[in-house]
């Protein structure tokens, strides 16, 4: 029995053998393959692993940055506040530090024990925002507590960065400069038009679980946005919208705007519209509180956006939604925050479109006599015309089968060019224009930038309408002379002055000097730039003069600051539908006469006056600013000897230029038979579809003139 077991103990060992050497072999062919993917791949794998022992990821937001006056003011920034996180899985680590956590919230923070119970609910959680945008001031007491030794317990709390877009002046300049919303994105403005420049990168904070369970921790800085520094000055800003608000408290008006540029540059000093908006909450009622109240109803519901909204579909009826809105705001019992806490939600966003809309460079009008200055420096420009002519003015000039009246039906009888200019002569520009033809005419149109953007770093651009040569018919060609027909933004009619008052040289509008980085670094420099040439400096010359005498002695007396020389252009411009006595306003000057350094313009629309024609009151606002301005320019005074006017000379009287019907289909036949080269753009908040004889239907209607002063 003894010999048959040593023979089972034998196979056995042979057998324990050699499945030791394939186990070795095994074993040894795995360690090789092992070091194979090591060598191979190991970094890939290694990152796999990690990844999947990853703790957390925190995303690190980049600072937007600032947007500066020309003097480094800042007008817009970003302060930086904190949300509050809590990590559940931490905090329910024992029962004494969930309760010294939960008392702890309790006692520094508005918030419930019922909301923090809920939050820990998700007990495996690592992130749970509590508490949004909190300043330091609400922060630092609880980072204090957290050192002391009753803090100590208090585990699982942690705040995380954000900022918060903050405008320091409220709604200064609040047209000019836009806003955002959600997620950095600019709305309107320089907001929205440097918005990429502004913006930076965000950055990330990964935690990670290494081998030895140890957390580790890497970053990637975020990258903050570039500083934009404007060319406006804060001062100025100021200074325009202190005289806008003090009008509009006395007088009222649908609208005011005003544009100060400065003409040897194209830069803009300050851009200003009446009702303006707190920038820091810009969806709030007291945004559009102004157009329920008073006259600002009857102007809504006029307004062809507001009429397309309340329009039913072909066949249908109005939704009764839309019904029972357009009663309560027809409803003259019912009160201004009555109606605002009716409004629908879409209907809500119209308004607020209508409120941010900047009517400076997004809403076109008829320019009236302002438009004066551009057909007579074209004119002497072409040596159509020397400056030496007279005209005789008996009230009315036939052109075809109309009579085109002058603002003065009885006539200006023997005037000059510069007399034409300042008795603002319809007649005496309708043979100029003759004289000039339509391809002159339209070539000057052209060179002033009529008819197309002048690409301002804005947003919401329009275009405005002109008749382009081939409709530049004998009727067109007489009331484009004199500003009717064409339709202008402020900013196309404020540029091309600029070029004519400073010898020529048309520059393109801009609102940015420099894009620097946070350290001052700078990015971009915007130096001023000159697109073409208008007129020479010898028409420039005698342009300045005769504008001067405009104001010296002519229809802008209201415009006279007492030791400075002002030249300028006033304009009277009769809305659509005529015969309504509806008038837009306006007056563009500048100063010092012999050397430009600032050019004010300003639009009236609708005053709340009796006679709206003949109340100046573009003229009286200009003047206002002009008068307080000017000092603070440092721009000295250099008027010495006595006025030749009567400084009690107001503008005059504007008429019906027409004795029969105005050509209105005549002038809407040529316009799609011959559309004008550009055509009205987008803006960012509505379509505009203007015609050469209307405004377009997201300006409210700005008019058209039928006799100016």
């Amino acid at each position: 029995m003894a010999k048959k077991r040593k023979r089972f103990l034998a196979r056995m060992q042979n057998k324990l053998f050699v499945m030791a050497v394939i186990f070795t072999l095994l074993f040894l062919l795995l360690v090789v393959r092992v070091l194979y993917i090591n060598l191979k791949d190991g970094k890939r794998y290694e990152k796999i692993v990690l990844a999947q022992q990853s703790y957390d990821s925190i995303e690190i937001p980049y600072r937007r940055g600032d947007i500066l006056d020309r003097n480094g003011t800042q007008l817009a920034t970003s302060e930086k506040v904190y949300n509050l996180i809590m990590e559940p899985k931490n905090v329910l680590q024992s029962d004494e530090v969930k309760a010294a956590t939960i008392k702890a919230l309790l006692q520094y923070f508005d918030i419930t024990e019922e909301t923090i119970n809920e939050a820990l609910e998700d007990d495996k959680s690592l992130y749970k925002k509590m508490l949004k945008k909190l300043s330091y001031e609400q922060v630092e007491p609880f980072n204090k507590f957290l050192e002391t030794k009753e803090g100590k317990n208090v585990k699982g709390i942690w705040f995380e960065d954000e900022y918060n877009r903050y405008y320091p002046y409220g709604s200064l300049a609040c047209h000019a400069i836009g806003f955002t919303v959600s997620g950095n994105v600019g709305q309107g403005g320089i907001e929205g038009y440097y918005s990429s420049e502004l913006n930076g990168v965000n950055g990330r904070e990964y935690g990670y679980l290494t081998e030895d369970m140890t957390l580790e921790r890497t970053t990637k800085t975020p990258v903050n946005g570039y500083n934009v520094v404007s060319t406006i000055d804060a001062n100025a800003q100021n200074i325009v919208e202190k005289k806008i608000n003090e009008f509009m408290e006395e007088t009222g008006a649908r609208n005011v705007s005003a544009l100060v540029m400065d003409p040897n540059s194209g830069e803009i000093l300050a851009l200003a519209n009446s009702n303006g908006f707190d920038l820091n909450e810009p969806y709030e009622d007291s945004a559009i509180q102004y157009m329920f109240e008073d006259k600002g109803i009857q102007y809504l519901l006029s307004d062809q956006a507001v009429k397309a909204y309340f329009k039913p579909k072909e066949g249908e009826e109005l939704p009764e939604d839309k019904a029972d809105l357009k009663a309560i705001l027809e409803n003259g019992g019912i009160s201004a925050a009555e109606k605002i806490n009716s409004l629908t939600e879409d209907f809500r966003l119209l308004c607020l479109n209508k409120a941010w809309r900047n009517f400076i460079i997004s809403d076109n009008f008829e320019p009236g006599s302002t438009y004066k200055t551009f057909t007579i420096s074209g004119a002497l420009e072409d040596d159509v015309i020397k400056g030496t002519e007279s005209y005789f003015c008996g009230g009315n000039l036939e052109v075809e089968d109309y009579t085109i009246n002058c603002h003065d039906h009885g006539g200006h009888g023997q005037v000059t060019v510069e007399q034409a200019l300042m008795q603002s002569c319809n007649v005496a520009l309708m043979q100029i224009a003759q004289a000039e033809k339509r391809a002159a005419f339209a070539k000057y149109q052209d060179a002033f930038g009529f008819g197309k953007p002048t690409n301002v770093d804005l947003l919401g651009e329009a275009s405005g309408e002109i008749y382009d040569e081939a409709g530049l018919n004998p009727v067109e060609l007489a009331t484009s002379s004199f500003g009717q027909g064409p339709t202008v933004t402020m900013m196309q009619l404020g540029t091309a002055f600029c070029s004519v008052i400073n010898g020529g040289n048309y520059y393109e509008p801009h609102m940015v000097k420099q894009i620097v980085d946070e350290n001052g670094g700078i990015i971009n420099n915007i130096e001023p730039t000159v697109l073409r040439k208008t007129i020479s400096s010898e028409t420039s010359e005698f342009m300045r003069q005769a504008l001067f005498k405009v104001v010296d002695s002519g229809t802008a007396q209201k415009a006279k600051v007492e030791g400075y020389t002002i030249g300028g252009k006033t304009g009277t411009a009769e809305k659509i539908p005529r015969g309504n006595n509806k008038y837009l306003l306006s007056f563009i000057g500048f100063a010092p006469v012999e050397n430009p350094q600032v050019v004010v313009y300003v639009t009236v629309d609708e005053p709340y006056v009796e006679d709206q024609s003949s109340s100046g009151l573009g003229t009286i606002i200009a003047q206002r600013i002009f008068t307080e301005l000017l000092p603070y320019m440092n721009i000295y005074q250099t008027e010495t000897g006595e006025s030749a006017g009567d400084p009690n000379v107001g503008d005059q009287i504007a008429t019906p230029i027409y004795t029969g019907d105005i050509p209105e289909d005549e002038q809407q036949e040529n316009s799609e038979e011959n559309p004008p080269e550009t055509s009205t753009e987008e803006t960012t908040e509505s379509t505009t579809e203007a015609t050469t004889e209307a405004t377009t239907e997201s300006t409210t209607e700005q008019g058209t003139e039928s006799g100016q002063e």
